[in-house]
């Protein structure tokens, strides 16, 4: 595993947001830097993806699916309607029909 210290751990994940781009930057996996920051008790960037996920609930009000969203955000189908979902939990307005 890569040698990346608990500071050095804390201002990549500023400066590079995922694991995966971490990851990529040292040959490692997402998997192995998230053993790093739980070794280290780093925990992840909450909020580094509030305004996407915003972006993806207003984007459904309007009646985009799914399936669109899942293509245009880069990300599965089932994470988008976990998002929606929590959306809706938080007092998201429904979607348009």
């Amino acid at each position: 595993m890569a040698k990346i210290s608990k500071q050095q751990l804390i201002k990549l994940q500023v400066k590079y947001k995922t694991d995966d781009a971490i990851g990529n930057l040292f040959g490692i996996t997402r998997q192995a830097v998230h053993q790093l920051r739980n070794k280290y008790g780093i925990g992840p960037l909450a909020e580094k993806h509030a305004d996407r996920n915003a972006e993806i609930a207003r984007a459904y009000k309007t009646g985009l699916p799914g399936t669109k969203l899942s293509k245009r955000f880069k990300m599965s189908v089932s994470q988008v309607y976990r998002v929606i979902r929590e959306d809706s939990r938080r007092g998201g307005v429904k979607r348009k029909k």
